[in-house]
């Protein structure tokens, strides 16, 4: 019906346009569903919009548009309101056409071609291999699934990828912590990882020499010592000693980490198309390649050592190292690499989900993709705040290298995936979110995931025990409750697309809520199992309607719909 109101408001400005009123007709017109039922079902604010180019008051040019409008059986009223809002009423028959056509798609209503088919590269999580997932990373994950479900029911074709980072200082920090722990020593260095899963992966090892990786590197890091140099000391002599024993016990941290990494996500009904190695990248030459095609364009340039990459004339606050005046490439540098390599795969957009903390590298990332002449504007960067975890009203603290923080297998555990999955959308991605782990456990209203999953759990408990076989006169449906019921059910579309397009899952986790209330609110103040079963047929079809709906909603939001609680 919207799409019918756009073309009828195009060819009644096209008509104000012949008579001199309007000089031309905007290609956007917004037309908005009404919130408040005594506004009509849809409104618009174009006259509001053209006023100026009309030359008279909003109100005035609505009451031409009102007046020019095409006769529509479809259309009951026109109303003006306010400075210039206008209104439109939509015909009980044309609404409630929308339960037919819920019931006859099924699980595919709500599909559109917004996208055409457009291809889309859709990065998340990403977080390092350095130890399991935590709280804060299922938020990314939850986020990103679900902006990945939206995209593709509005017509665009989406790949999920994780980008490994197992190469690179940190992950030397990890096999020598590992190693550590399996030489039991007691001289473990602050910034060496320290959580249980390092003894875990310590115990894995076999046929790996025992040695004293302190010997020649001072052991005190207290008093202003430098606990960087210390730490990259301890590497250094963890690679010499160990000789070729190093890369099996690298390996076997990064494959226990990433193996851990994978199986959460799975078990959170996250899917990836592919995981990309940053390895990958070094072995194939890819990231010397890359810093060479800068070069070779006048983008980098040599200081104290060092290869710098001219970001600032990208609009960056700072030049940037790519090569280390040791010679070794940055995580910059791979990640200029990883990128060129995302866009030379012929996607029509790339988008990145990264944490909040990584706003500052959004100018230096699009200035690599300016430099190496593809359009910046091609991928998109989502941020996304990580999740403050919060139980009996205390903040639970977190920190990964510490080894202090609650796992999403542990949140997993216990609140379940569906309570995860929509708390961790509940939210703008952008904004901070509080985790309730209390009110995420509770059975009652104020619990909304439980809230919109017993509305769907209620109607199929009707449902059960209806004996229902008579034709149904959709007509009938003309109280209140019926009524705001259905004028729901007509939204769904638009805030699909809407969700989609403004990567705003939140969007549609309220409008489940307020869906769910409204079928409360029908439920608590009308029968559905009566006497009259011409009505009782009626009202049968639209809570089937609605239960396809809270369904449809659901499982793009990676929520179960049970049919019992």
């Amino acid at each position: 019906m919207k799409q019918r109101l756009h073309k009828l408001l195009k060819q009644t400005l096209s008509s104000l346009v012949d008579k001199g009123v309007l000089e031309s007709v905007p290609e956007h017109i917004r037309i908005d569903h009404s919130k408040d039922k005594t506004q009509g079902d849809f409104a618009t604010n174009i006259a509001m919009v053209l006023s100026k180019q009309a030359k008279c008051a909003p109100r005035v040019l609505a009451q031409q548009i009102k007046a020019n409008f095409p006769d529509s059986d479809q259309i009951e009223k026109i109303e003006i309101a306010g400075p210039g809002f206008i209104n439109f009423f939509i015909s009980q028959g044309e609404n409630i056409q929308i339960i037919e056509r819920i019931i006859n798609q099924a699980e595919h209503y709500g599909r559109a071609d917004v996208g055409k088919g457009q291809r889309i590269l859709l990065e998340f999580v990403s977080a390092n291999p350095t130890g399991p997932l935590h709280v804060g990373h299922g938020r990314g994950a939850a986020y990103g699934a679900t902006v990945a479900n939206l995209l593709r029911i509005v017509g665009f074709g989406v790949d999920c990828e994780y980008y490994v980072n197992d190469a690179g200082r940190q992950m030397d920090i990890l096999a020598t912590s590992v190693y550590l722990r399996y030489v039991e020593t007691n001289q473990f260095p602050d910034n060496g990882y320290k959580g249980g899963y390092i003894f875990d992966i310590a115990k894995e090892i076999s046929g790996v020499k025992k040695f004293n990786i302190f010997d020649g590197v001072y052991k005190d890091e207290k008093n202003g010592a430098d606990k960087d140099k210390h730490i990259d000391d301890l590497i250094a002599n963890c690679k010499s000693q160990l000789g070729s024993d190093y890369k099996q016990v690298f390996d076997l941290a990064i494959k226990n980490i990433l193996s851990g990494i994978k199986d959460d996500l799975d078990d959170f009904g996250v899917e990836y198309q592919q995981w990309f190695s940053e390895q990958s990248l070094v072995n194939s030459g890819l990231s010397e390649e890359t810093v060479q095609k800068l070069q070779d364009s006048g983008y980098i340039y040599e200081k104290e050592g060092a290869l710098w990459f001219k970001t600032t004339d990208f609009g960056d606050d700072l030049d940037r190292v790519v090569v280390r005046d040791n010679g070794m490439h940055t995580y910059f540098a791979s990640d200029i690499a990883y990128h060129l390599e995302k866009f030379e795969r012929g996607y029509d957009k790339i988008i990145n989900i990264w944490g909040a903390d990584h706003h500052g590298y959004i100018a230096r990332v699009k200035a690599s993709i300016g430099a190496l002449g593809h359009n910046p504007d091609k991928l998109e960067i989502l941020l996304v705040q990580f999740a403050n975890l919060y139980r009996g009203g205390e903040k639970v603290a977190m920190s990964t290298r510490s080894g202090s923080f609650v796992t999403l297998e542990e949140l997993r555990h216990e609140v379940g995936n569906d309570a995860a999955r929509f708390f961790y959308i509940l939210r703008k991605s952008e904004q901070h979110m509080d985790f309730d782990l209390d009110l995420a456990k509770s059975k009652s209203n104020e619990n909304p995931v439980f809230y919109i999953q017993y509305a769907h759990a209620r109607i199929c408990s009707v449902l059960d025990k209806a004996q229902d076989n008579q034709t149904p006169d959709l007509a009938l449906l003309n109280n209140e409750y019926e009524q705001t019921l259905i004028k729901q059910l007509n939204r769904y579309s638009d805030v699909i697309k809407n969700a989609a397009i403004n990567y705003e899952p939140h969007v549609l986790a309220y409008y489940l809520r307020d869906l769910a209330g409204d079928f409360h609110s029908y439920y608590n103040n009308c029968e559905f199992l009566i006497d009259d079963k011409t009505l009782q047929a009626s009202r049968l079809q639209l809570i089937i309607a609605t239960r396809q709906i809270l369904r449809n909603g659901l499982g793009l939001l990676g929520v179960s719909a049970p049919d019992k609680m």
